[in-house]
C-alpha cells in the first residue's frame, strides 16, 4: 500500500497552494490552515525530512536563522507580545515532514498549553538514574 503524497512536499513542489511568507531554496513557510491563532506559520524544509533528528547540519544553521527572523516578524506583523515555538516529533506530528510552528500570542489571549499530567521523579535517585541514561544515550555514537 502506497503512502499518501506529503502535503508539505506538494506546497513545496507548487502542487498545492498555500499562503506563503518565505520561500528560499532550502526553506517555505507558510500560514497554517487551520491557526490557532491568526499569523499562525508553519515552516518546512523544501527536503522531505521526518524528524528533527534527521535534519542535516548543513541546513541547522539556516533552519535556526530563518526561524529567528520568522518569529519576529509574526510578533511585529500581528503585533503579538510573544510566541509559541514548537516541533512535534513522530507523536502528535500531524503530517510526517518535519515542521516549525511559530504562533503569536498575548497575555490572556486563551490558549491554555498544557504540558501534563506531570510525572514528578519518586525520589532524588530516580531522577539520578534518568540523567544517567540520558547522559549514557548522549555518549552513544549518532
Amino acid at each position: 500500500m502506497a503512502d499518501k503524497p506529503c502535503v508539505f512536499c506538494q506546497i513545496v513542489a507548487g502542487e498545492s497552494t498555500a499562503h506563503e511568507v518565505w520561500r528560499d531554496e532550502r526553506i517555505v513557510a507558510f500560514l497554517d490552515t487551520k491557526p490557532v491563532f491568526h499569523g499562525h506559520v508553519l515552516m518546512v524544509p523544501t527536503v522531505h525530512i521526518r524528524t528533527y533528528d534527521q535534519l542535516p547540519i548543513d541546513l541547522a544553521e539556516h533552519w535556526l536563522t530563518t526561524s529567528q527572523r520568522l518569529q519576529l516578524a509574526v510578533q511585529e506583523a500581528q503585533g503579538a507580545e510573544g510566541s509559541l515555538i514548537l516541533m512535534n516529533n513522530i507523536v502528535s506530528q500531524s503530517v510526517p515532514h518535519l515542521h516549525l510552528h511559530v504562533i503569536p500570542r498575548v497575555r490572556k489571549d486563551g490558549l491554555r498549553f498544557w504540558l501534563g499530567p506531570r510525572h514528578p521523579y519518586a525520589s532524588d535517585e530516580q531522577a539520578a538514574e534518568t540523567a544517567a541514561r540520558i547522559k549514557a544515550a548522549l555518549s552513544l555514537p549518532a
